[in-house]
């Protein structure tokens, strides 16, 4: 609705004077952005990996060096393509909250009328021209929810950066210890090897003296070929292993010649009740709380949008045929009889429910995994423990004296190759008992967001 003032005569200067005011007192409000915002503060950080910390570390890590686990996930933390994306998601959310704070534009706007008419009306003699500006002003504290809404979504993409990280870091162990245990498959079928070689070497030796058959050198003979198979595909096996660790730091070709650590450095396994204490602290779970609290702070941006806004206008206008000018003020504000946001209002009253059954799920499907992880943990190192305090040494045991009798002609040569392929499972069992502790105790760890041995003093073995 617009009032116009009785037809005063106004000096022209005074009403530019006026507008030019009036643009002043308009435009500040609109181009000045929120003050506790600063786009050069670094992105929130939810939790460190605690099971190391490659960063700060004295000297830059070579990815063309022996590497450890601590240079391995440093590499990973500094390169690895999809960490590097979420940066920018954390920036691009940031600059959302930026545009969040900013106030709406003024308009200009600039109207003739009565011109071009009929009879006194033709031409511009009688014309009269409007020129003013308007300026939306927010009620309800809409702008002030909206970047909230905003700079809670930079925090959901922080938590989601960390919950990336993990999983990343994660994977990454696991490559490392595929490669470690690569590593020694290569050692065990060289040395599996030496060791046949070295049999048919006395085989040869007896066959010589006249005590043994040929037939028992063409034995011999197969468990060599045998063995330089399993060499060769135990190379192949650890060559992908070494691609796949790589690639966790962008690297299409592994430049570092080998990896070192020790699979036999194993901990006691802590009770399951434990570990369950630490389960929310995985921002996977930990970011639910934030993302709930996004939701009801849309619910209340929701229901400020059902506030109406007010519209003020002013200019002046410019009577051509007296040659007069007057103030046009106005103000303009919707009625809300029927949009007054209802769909919105429910539909973000609905996400909230959706965020907390998701949040509840996520903590009974992470409980579940972790349960998982945790069973093939412990087996894993009953395996182990089992394999090393006992099964080796005796089957070890058992081929140093089966190997002394043959060559005592107590024995056959079948007993000695029986004794040998056991002696061979065995170590290949030990190694793969070896591999799946630490890949089972890398995903606990994961799903912790913690080393095991943070959670129980003097476990380990």
């Amino acid at each position: 609705m617009k009032t116009n003032p009785p037809a005063e005569r106004i000096p022209r200067s005074l009403v530019k004077m006026t507008a030019t005011a009036m643009m002043l007192w308009l435009l500040p409000g609109c181009s000045t952005p929120p003050a506790a915002h600063h786009l050069a503060d670094p992105p929130p950080t939810a939790i460190s990996m605690t099971s190391v910390d490659p960063i700060g570390s004295e000297s830059v890590v070579d990815p063309a060096g022996v590497l450890s686990l601590r240079d391995v996930l440093s590499l990973t933390l500094l390169h690895n393509p999809e960490l590097a994306s979420f940066s920018w998601q954390i920036r691009a959310r940031e600059a959302v909250a930026l545009q969040e704070g900013l106030s709406p534009n003024p308009e200009f706007e600039a109207e003739i009328e009565n011109f071009a008419g009929s009879d006194t009306l033709g031409g511009f003699d009688e014309a009269e021209s409007t020129i003013s500006i308007s300026q939306l002003i927010e009620l309800g504290g809409k702008k002030a929810l909206r970047v909230r809404v905003a700079q809670l979504g930079t925090g959901l993409a922080a938590w989601k950066y960390q919950s990336q990280r993990l999983e990343v870091l994660t994977r990454t162990s696991m490559h490392f210890i595929d490669v470690l245990a690569g590593q020694r498959q290569v050692e065990l079928k060289s040395a599996s090897l030496d060791l046949a070689l070295e049999v048919m070497n006395g085989v040869s030796a007896r066959i010589e003296a006249g005590k043994s058959s040929p037939l028992e050198r063409t034995r011999a003979e197969v468990v060599v070929a045998q063995g330089k198979i399993s060499l060769e595909q135990a190379k192949r096996s650890l060559e992908s292993s070494r691609v796949l660790l790589a690639s966790c730091w962008g690297k299409e070709v592994a430049q570092f010649p080998s990896v070192r650590g020790s699979l036999e450095q194993i901990h006691e396994v802590p009770e399951f009740d434990l570990l369950t204490s630490s389960l929310d602290d995985n921002p996977t779970v930990s970011r639910w709380d934030l993302e709930i609290s996004e939701r009801r702070a849309r619910i209340e941006l929701a229901a400020a949008e059902a506030v109406p806004d007010i519209t003020v206008s002013g200019g002046a206008r410019l009577f051509q045929g007296t040659d007069e000018t007057a103030l046009v003020v106005g103000v303009s504000l919707p009625i809300p009889v029927f949009h007054r946001n209802q769909g919105l209002r429910r539909e973000a009253e609905y996400n909230l429910s959706i965020a907390t059954e998701k949040q509840r799920a996520v903590r009974v499907q992470l409980f579940a995994n972790l349960h998982d992880s945790y069973q093939q943990l412990l087996s894993a190192y009953r395996e182990v423990t089992a394999l090393r305090d006992e099964v080796i040494p005796a089957a070890k045991s058992a081929y140093d004296g089966v190997r002394e009798s043959y060559r005592q002609g107590k024995l056959a040569q079948l007993d000695v190759l029986d004794s040998q392929k056991t002696l061979f499972e065995v170590r290949d069992q030990y190694t793969r008992a070896l591999t799946d502790y630490h890949r089972a105790r890398s995903q606990v760890e994961g799903l912790l967001g913690k080393p095991i041995t943070e959670l129980k003093k003097g476990g380990s073995r």
